[in-house]
């Protein structure tokens, strides 16, 4: 459980829901949303003022031996400090200082109120272990259904570049699941290799003490008991205000997960859904020997 200081980590692979369930505990109001610092893209990442720190890897791994600079970064991050200078250093089109603003804001009124940082982060989810030990988080980690993700993955034309991963000794050092990457690193099967990202990441979350794992779809399936349940985890107050806006964003009519789209300063991909029917969004990108095969290969 957390307490109401903690700050908190949604993560997960990234399309398991990580934003929806994010922006779900924010409508607590207690909360600061913090979208992917981790993100190698800008944006949303490589913002110095929200992490004063550089990130060299898509899915950086971050443990006790490499955390000499991540750890006072974070500290800022989850503390609310925003660094002005820094970000006005880095980045000054239009567009990062209308995001400049409201970060600065949010992380100023939200440090002078009392609220916690809520990061949303898929690229830490290799990390969630020090996010929880080392950080003091409260880890809230979302496994979505191997062929939803999938289906997800290739409806977007997303793929994922495991030397980025094997490139990292420390990750493999820790983890000795990844050395299963190697056999596919430089591959083309986009499928095998997002199976094989779910397989690690799925065994890693498994064995990670001190972190909370939900299944993405007994979430969807039963939101507001679902999200009840993580408002316990986090220590928010579940109120009538909260569950009125938790009931409306998960039941827009004839929204499902059809499609994907940056949308505002925080450049989160979250927006209203009928989440029951995004369970099944999944029928409609893959074939059947497609789905056949995610299930052979993630069995």
């Amino acid at each position: 459980m957390g307490d109401r200081m903690t700050p908190i980590l949604v993560t997960g692979l990234p399309r398991s829901g990580t934003s929806w369930a994010g922006k779900m505990l924010t409508a607590s109001g207690e909360l600061v949303y913090v979208n992917e610092p981790l993100n190698p893209q800008h944006p949303p990442g490589r913002c110095p003022g929200v992490l004063r720190a550089s990130v060299t890897h898509r899915f950086q791994y971050i443990c006790d031996d490499n955390s000499a600079g991540w750890l006072p970064a974070f500290r800022d991050t989850t503390a609310l400090r925003y660094g002005f200078l820094a970000e006005l250093r880095a980045n000054r089109s239009p567009y990062d200082l209308a995001r400049l603003a409201r970060y600065g804001s949010a992380f100023t009124w939200g440090r002078l109120t009392g609220r916690r940082a809520l990061l949303d982060d898929p690229f830490a989810v290799l990390s969630s272990g020090w996010f929880a030990g080392r950080l003091g988080c409260t880890v809230i980690a979302l496994v979505r259904d191997p062929v939803a993700l999938v289906g997800s993955w290739t409806r977007l034309g997303w793929t994922i570049h495991l030397e980025e991963l094997l490139e990292q000794p420390l990750l493999v050092r820790d983890h000795p699941e990844m050395e299963e990457l190697r056999a596919l690193a430089g591959s083309q099967d986009r499928i095998a290799k997002v199976c094989a990202l779910w397989r690690v990441t799925r065994s890693l979350l498994a064995r990670t003490e001190g972190i909370t794992v939900v299944s993405y779809e007994e979430l969807a399936r039963s939101p507001l008991q679902g999200f009840r349940r993580l408002y316990d985890v986090a220590g928010l107050r579940w109120t009538a205000a909260a569950e009125r806006r938790i009931t409306r964003a998960c039941t827009a009519r004839g929204e499902a997960d059809r499609g994907f789209a940056w949308s505002g300063l925080s450049r989160t991909a979250y927006r209203p859904m009928d989440s029951s029917q995004a369970l099944s969004s999944y029928r409609e990108r893959l074939t059947t020997d497609e789905i056949d095969r995610v299930r052979a290969l993630t069995a």
